[in-house]
């Protein structure tokens, strides 16, 4: 979702630093190999049951990604802006806000001034440290910690908003019912959980979830119609020609088959 190689992402440093050499299609791009990236204690995690192999599972690719190029995830995600009805949706101050699944903090940054103290999880050690630097500003307000859905590192009942972004799906791996209920067990009563961007939204629908939706069409915004192929040789294989002919840096999510990032599911906690 890397032909093998030897040296830490070598390849790729050569594909960023020249825009003529042509990007490895995320499906090829890692190997066993580079399952040495991960730490024992994630080795256990992601390979206990399963196919190890990036090539054919892509759940580890994206593992992968994470720990080997984070500057890549980075630029993949860059170009996702959040519908603004979704942050103003949100509430507007709270004590505590707890994020899962923060990332290098793409949601973070529009929380952090809602609350007076944000706890951002994040497994990833490399998207930990860039949610750090990007947000160094907000000083003792934020604390980032390491952690996973399913054992969140915080007190229950302790934060007025509980929040993922395009994070929590129904598999386990990625959160499932252990996760949904972590999360639930952090929120403070009258407090809210918020899947931001949500996967399988009727699923959520099912487990008590409100789901809601904003209007109105919108793109993915890169920074220039060259970066818009590149990140679609790499991620949107099928929609490069389409990219290729329309040659704008805004691409409507539909060109690239993905829901736009303007709905949520939320679910209030009772008092």
């Amino acid at each position: 979702m890397r032909p093998r190689r030897t040296g830490p992402s070598a390849r790729m440093r050569n594909e960023l630093e020249s825009p003529r050499t042509r990007p490895v299609e995320f499906r090829h791009r890692y190997s066993t190999n580079d399952l040495s990236y991960l730490t024992d204690a994630e080795r256990r995690r992601f390979l206990a049951s399963g196919d190890p192999d990036p090539q054919t599972n892509p759940a580890i690719a994206w593992e992968l990604l994470y720990r080997i190029e984070p500057e890549l995830y980075d630029r993949l995600i860059r170009p996702e802006r959040i519908h603004p009805a979704v942050i103003d949706w949100l509430p507007h101050r709270v004590h505590q806000i707890v994020e899962v699944g923060a990332g290098t903090g793409r949601l973070t940054a529009a929380l952090i001034d809602r609350c007076d103290e944000l706890i951002a999880i994040e497994p990833a050690a490399p998207l930990r440290e860039r949610l750090a630097a990007r947000l160094a500003a907000a000083g003792p307000r934020l604390q980032v910690r390491n952690g996973f859905f399913d054992d969140l590192p915080v007190p229950d009942r302790s934060a007025g908003l509980v929040v993922a972004c395009s994070a929590l799906t129904p598999d386990p791996a990625h959160g499932g019912e252990v996760g949904l209920q972590e999360m639930e067990r952090a929120c403070a009563r009258g407090g809210r959980v918020v899947i931001i961007w949500p996967n399988h939204a009727e699923w959520l629908v099912e487990r008590g979830y409100i789901y809601q939706s904003f209007p109105g069409r919108m793109t993915l915004e890169f920074d220039s119609p060259e970066e818009a192929i590149e990140l679609a040789q790499i991620f949107y294989p099928d929609a490069l020609q389409e990219i290729r002919r329309r040659g704008n840096r805004l691409v409507p999510y539909e060109v690239v088959g993905a829901n736009p990032p303007r709905d949520l599911a939320w679910k209030p906690v009772a008092e």
